[in-house]
């Protein structure tokens, strides 16, 4: 696992971080700025993104059925996911959590909602958690379509408050790496 999460840590400071002035979502200003989909995206990392998320979720001992989150940061995540456990035939099914209902058909919110019953246990990912407010959105609407919450993770904390304010709202936030991790790999 060490070998896969060096790998993956040299993946996102390669592809996904840069040293810039940003406008985060938030709305807050940043002199640095991670692209978790640069890394998601490409293909060794995203065997990496699976295998880790995987692994953690099975490490933790709960009975996950599904795992989602948030288009469009979660998406490649999820489907990572999906992919590496079907490999372990151990199937945790991809949702995905629209930002606004479909416009048309079912109007749904959530794609894939067919492979989870409610009260599934599920796990919500993000690829990177600055105020934790996209996160808890997901989680949100997870929980309005009968699913229960009971892990949330993502690629990257930016260390700025999102844990914390996860906390506030009863979920502890699990990271497979901080900016620390990512600033100080060399």
């Amino acid at each position: 696992m060490t070998s896969d999460r060096n790998q993956l840590l040299g993946l996102l400071h390669r592809l996904s971080y840069e040293e810039r002035e940003v406008t985060l979502t938030s709305g807050r200003k940043s002199n640095f700025y991670i692209d978790g989909k640069q890394t998601t995206c490409n293909a060794r990392g995203a065997l990496l993104t699976g295998r880790l998320f995987y692994q953690r979720i099975r490490a933790a001992g709960i009975p996950i059925k599904g795992v989602g989150g948030l288009t469009m940061g979660a998406d490649p995540i999820v489907a990572a996911i999906s992919v590496v456990s079907a490999l372990e035939n151990d199937p945790l099914h991809a949702f995905l959590i629209r930002k606004e209902p479909k416009g048309h058909g079912k109007q749904l919110w959530i794609e894939g909602d067919k492979n989870l019953q409610p009260g599934d246990p599920v796990a919500i990912v993000e690829d990177v958690v600055t105020s934790g407010g996209s996160l808890l959105k997901a989680v949100e609407r997870a929980r309005a379509h009968e699913l229960e919450v009971k892990m949330a993770l993502t690629l990257v904390d930016r260390g700025e408050g999102g844990a914390e304010f996860l906390a506030d709202h009863g979920l502890q936030l699990e990271a497979l790496f901080t900016i620390e991790d990512l600033k100080n790999w060399k």
